[in-house]
């Protein structure tokens, strides 16, 4: 039951003990009202899997805490966090990118959490000073025309740089968080200048302008427009699934290279979240994190866009993606990707990569 501002003032007088006692009762914070506060979570998500609503509603049958969402893309919810400021009801963030992980960080809009679940669960890498957790992951992988190309002309990320592929790459816009994680992972391990010249040699091998997303970089490929291209697995691994009979045939016609797998391994970025910096309810978000890296949760995130569990023990049940093979994933921790995003936009630009 919520008091009076004087009945407030009475029971304060000049004891500052009773002050103490008193601001709970003034501020509606006692009984069912603050019990109630913490059964509740709001989610701001940038996912958009109809699968995911099935997980959520296992969390709040197993703790009780009703979860509500707010889904938009990535920039969205980040500006939409910006503008609401102390007064945002977000609780937990979650963002489908490596890049806008990090943006969200060096905006200040999460908060840490510390938790031995968390941080038993997850590797080092996939984890970034208790602020951001990673939950799915994706490969970066190249596909090719078995016509055209052999295999060992596309074993590694370089190779895509070499004049012999000159007239014959497709890839997506340079400005595009994937590409800029892709280049800042090649940043981190080769540094800036052999960075700028890669970018610089697929940029000469570019079959077309850059233009839409990872699947018409495939559809590329299928249609003979470009004989190599870049994409992030789950992309392929939709095709591969495609109801329709032609495309679905057309994709398994397609050669697969997992970049990099004598060297450093094939660039992973992630999916991932963090409990938002002025949460109302800490606790319910610590709890929530938790959950999503449970096995039941890391199979049903991953399975909703054929990505991996960060969680490494995970099983994974689905043939498409068991079906393209297994790969040696990169272990670079994920914020030395991320601390380059803004160095690799720069290098885009002097590339001449649109």
């Amino acid at each position: 039951m919520r008091l009076e501002l004087s009945q407030c003032l009475r029971r304060i007088g000049g004891f500052g003990i009773l002050l103490l006692l008193a601001l709970p009762a003034c501020f509606g914070l006692n009984g069912p009202e603050a019990k109630a506060q913490s059964r509740e979570l709001n989610l701001y998500s940038a996912r958009h899997y109809g699968s995911d609503n099935a997980l959520y509603e296992e969390f709040t049958k197993k703790t009780g805490i009703k979860v509500n969402q707010i889904q938009a893309g990535d920039e969205a919810l980040l500006e939409r966090l910006k503008s609401e400021g102390k007064a945002s009801p977000a609780d937990v963030i979650l963002l489908v990118d490596v890049a806008r992980l990090w943006k969200a960080q060096t905006e200040g809009l999460f908060a840490p959490v510390r938790s031995e679940v968390l941080n038993t669960a997850l590797p080092l890498n996939m984890r970034t000073d208790n602020l951001w957790f990673g939950l799915t992951t994706r490969a970066r992988l190249i596909v090719y025309d078995k016509s055209k190309i052999k295999p060992e002309q596309v074993s590694t990320y370089d190779s895509l740089a070499n004049p012999d592929l000159k007239g014959k790459v497709c890839t997506r816009s340079g400005s595009h968080p994937y590409m800029l994680s892709l280049l800042a992972s090649i940043v981190a391990h080769q540094g800036e200048a052999k960075a700028e010249a890669w970018a610089k040699g697929v940029v000469n091998n570019l079959a077309r302008t850059p233009r839409g997303g990872d699947t018409d970089q495939i559809r590329g490929v299928m249609t003979g427009e470009c004989a190599v291209a870049l994409t992030n697995s789950y992309y392929l691994v939709r095709l591969l699934n495609s109801e329709k009979t032609e495309e679905k045939a057309a994709a398994q016609r397609l050669g697969i290279v997992w970049p990099n797998q004598s060297t450093t391994g094939t660039h992973v970025n992630v999916s991932g979240g963090g409990m938002a910096r002025y949460a109302p309810h800490p606790e319910a978000a610590k709890a929530f994190l938790e959950f999503l890296v449970s096995p039941s949760a890391q199979a049903q995130l991953a399975n909703a866009n054929n990505e991996w569990p960060a969680v490494q023990k995970t099983q994974i049940a689905n043939p498409a993606l068991l079906k393209i093979g297994r790969l040696k994933a990169d272990p670079i921790e994920i914020s030395k990707i991320a601390v380059n995003q803004t160095l690799a936009a720069r290098l885009m630009d002097r590339a001449g990569w649109k």
